[in-house]
Formats: structure tokens, C-alpha cells, sequence
């Protein structure tokens, strides 16, 4: 398996991204922490120096280019190389298709694709010279099929998938992994976004009842260090990614009736 040095996480200050951190810090691994809170990002980076690992933090908004651009010519600058990157950061939405704004979409789709794949090209000189990189790129399984109150969401994790599946095939020294989690109980849900661009600020209950995001991340970083190209995460939900490619009838009619938050 791959073990990696010098590791940079977007998305970093909650979630899969925070728990994944932790992983890496237990390893000793230098870690570049990337969000926009810059309160929780301080306390992850704290507790990853507490687990072994060296780590700093930066604010980026990923769904800002320029902001995008001040952190890539300061790693640039300081010649800083990553050999693993978890492009992490994303929002999700909760809001039917008709009745969510076209900025929101926007909002969505800037977030979620754009960021990354700015961030990405941005670094690109980097990933030119390194003899291997690693990329890990956070999706999700509602990126593998449409589902309910998700159109946007569901939409750029799509877009990823087309994305870094050919920036692989075009160079062999990257290695992308697509982690697949299903519901992992994590805030995502409280900052999702309404049809009119509000926060929903709720904790789902399918997310609440989530798999444990400790023992996700756990499974991420085992897929990431073996390059797998795809990794599924989650409980039974995930039983609708083989109903979809098998038995796509059964899929459409439960699409339908399963709760979406």
C-alpha cells in the first residue's frame, strides 16, 4: 500500500474531511487543511498535532477562483508539494428541481465541481512533475444516479466523476479514487441548501443514523492507499447503486418512495 508525506484537505474543518485528517495525523503524515471555518479548522488542526501529524490550515472558499488562486501562489511560492489530495469541500441541497432557483444551481455546481477542478488545473504544474500523486475525490452515490430534492447535487458529483476519470486516463503518474459514501452521519445536511438559496439547517435522519464518519474515513484512507478507483461507503442505502445498474424498475419505484432526508 501507499503511504504518503505531505497531504492536502479541502473541506477539512467537518465531516469525512475532518475524520480523514485524523486518520493521516495518526500516521505522521504533513497535513495542508483547506475550509472556510476558521475556528473549526484551528481545532482539527490542534487535535491532528495531538495524533502525531504536523498540520496547517488555510482559509480557502472553494467556490471562490480568486480565493482559490491566493492559497495555490502561496504553496507555489514556499515550493510546497503534495504527493495526496482529498478534494472533500462540497454543499448538498434540499429542494425539488422546479423549485430551486437557477442560482442555486450555480451555487451548487461552483462549489461542488468547479472548486475542485480549478484548484486542480491550478496545481497542475505540480502534478506535471510529481512521479505520483495521488487523487482522492469525495462523491457520493447520489453522484451514480438522480435521486429526489438532489437535481443540482446530484449534477455536479456526476460532473466529477467525467472530470478525474479523464485527467487519469491522460496521465499515468495520477491516481484518482472515488470515494462513494452513502449516508454518513455528518452535518452535511444542516448546510444544505433550499430552492431559494436559504440553509436548511436540519440534521436528516437517514444522516443522523449514518455510518459512523470515524469508521469512514478509516475505509477511505485504506482505499486511497491502495488506489482503488472507486469505493463505496455506507450501509444498506448502498443496495440502490446495484438495484439501479441490475434492476433499474425496482430502482425507480423505490427512488420514489425512499425518504430523502
Amino acid at each position: 500500500m501507499k503511504k504518503f508525506e505531505s497531504i492536502l484537505i479541502t473541506g477539512a474543518g467537518s465531516g469525512i474531511g475532518e475524520a480523514i485528517a485524523y486518520c493521516f495525523a495518526r500516521q505522521g503524515c504533513r497535513l495542508m487543511l483547506v475550509g472556510r471555518n476558521t475556528e473549526r479548522l484551528e481545532a482539527v488542526t490542534k487535535q491532528c498535532v495531538a495524533l502525531g501529524g504536523k498540520a496547517e490550515w488555510r482559509q480557502v472558499d472553494m467556490s471562490n477562483a480568486d480565493s482559490i488562486d491566493v492559497f495555490v501562489n502561496e504553496q507555489r511560492e514556499q515550493e510546497r508539494v503534495f504527493d495526496c489530495l482529498v478534494l472533500n469541500a462540497g454543499i448538498s441541497q434540499r429542494a425539488l428541481t422546479l423549485d430551486t432557483d437557477i442560482l442555486v444551481d450555480r451555487k451548487i455546481m461552483e462549489t461542488n465541481y468547479f472548486g475542485p477542478v480549478c484548484l486542480t488545473k491550478k496545481l497542475g504544474y505540480m502534478l506535471k512533475s510529481n512521479p505520483y500523486t495521488a487523487i482522492a475525490v469525495t462523491n457520493s452515490i447520489s453522484g451514480l444516479f438522480g435521486f429526489p430534492l438532489r437535481s443540482a447535487y446530484c449534477a455536479s458529483k456526476h460532473a466529477l466523476f467525467g472530470f478525474f476519470e479523464t485527467l487519469e486516463l491522460e496521465n499515468d503518474n495520477i491516481r484518482v479514487t472515488f470515494l462513494i459514501p452513502g449516508r454518513i452521519n455528518t452535518p452535511i445536511s444542516k448546510s444544505a441548501v433550499l430552492g431559494n438559496g436559504e440553509t436548511y439547517g436540519q440534521m436528516d435522519s437517514g444522516q443522523a443514523h449514518g455510518l459512523d464518519v470515524g469508521k469512514c474515513a478509516e475505509i477511505a484512507v485504506r482505499a486511497i492507499e491502495k488506489g482503488k478507483h472507486r469505493q463505496l461507503i455506507g450501509g444498506k442505502e448502498l443496495l440502490m447503486v446495484y438495484f439501479k445498474k441490475w434492476v433499474p424498475p425496482l430502482f425507480r419505484h423505490l427512488a420514489r418512495k425512499v425518504s430523502a432526508t
